[in-house]
């Protein structure tokens, strides 16, 4: 109840400015969760079972190297699942590099959702939080232009602290916000590279069943400014 009280308070001092901020927090809190949720599904990092895969594939155990990777459920279980598959049947290396690329790069499209909206939040909570506090000063010294001479400081130093705690509150909604983002990126960038590495690794010459390296899985650099 503490907690309700003390968010009422915010509102009744921040006016609707406050009240939309505490909105936008919540929706991003409810994406954030929603992809961690997706990240632990996808095995996101978790790349352990992979290079077992990969090991087995290298010292010539075929059957063991598919079994780890068709029970991996991330992204690069999913491409090296894919590509044994297709080296065993002896596909045609433009065949194999074609569907690495096809599941790489839909599987971290899928991962990349919600990262425009998060970063949407990130950056009109502070424009947001500034809108307020002018809105805010703009009331103050209207206040004092109609007091006349009969100015109270007290009065207006709390119009003015009013003022600056939606610019407060914006702050608070943003900074985690894109902290969060942040290290969401910083988590595709790698599994991304983990996609490139781990499937390189099938294509090493003395494979019979592989002669060259597949091109690098073509997904954004940086998927703030995809989104």
């Amino acid at each position: 109840m503490h907690i309700f009280d003390t968010l009422r308070s915010f509102v009744a001092l921040g006016g609707p400015v406050v009240a939309l901020l505490l909105v936008l927090s919540l929706i991003a809190l409810a994406a954030i969760l929603v992809k961690l949720q997706q990240f632990h599904t996808e095995r996101v990092g978790r790349h352990a079972p992979a290079r077992r895969s990969v090991a087995a594939w290298r010292r010539g155990d075929v059957a063991e190297a598919r079994a780890v990777a068709e029970k991996d459920s991330s992204v690069v279980g999913a491409c090296l699942a894919a590509a044994m598959s297709l080296a065993s049947r002896r596909a045609a290396r433009a065949d194999i590099e074609e569907e690495i690329v096809r599941i790489a790069t839909g599987r971290l499209h899928d991962l990349q959702r919600g990262f425009r909206l998060l970063d949407a939040i990130s950056q009109i909570a502070p424009l947001l939080g500034l809108f307020g506090t002018v809105l805010g000063m703009i009331e103050a010294f209207q206040q004092l232009q109609s007091a006349g001479n009969a100015v109270d400081p007290s009065v207006l130093a709390g119009g003015i602290w009013v003022a600056l705690l939606t610019t407060a509150v914006g702050l608070a909604v943003a900074m985690p916000v894109s902290l969060v983002l942040t290290w969401f990126e910083t988590r595709l960038e790698n599994e991304r590279v983990a996609v490139e590495t781990l499937t390189a690794e099938l294509f090493i010459p003395h494979q019979p069943e592989l002669t060259a390296a597949p091109s690098a899985v073509h997904t954004e650099a940086s998927p703030r400014h995809a989104r």
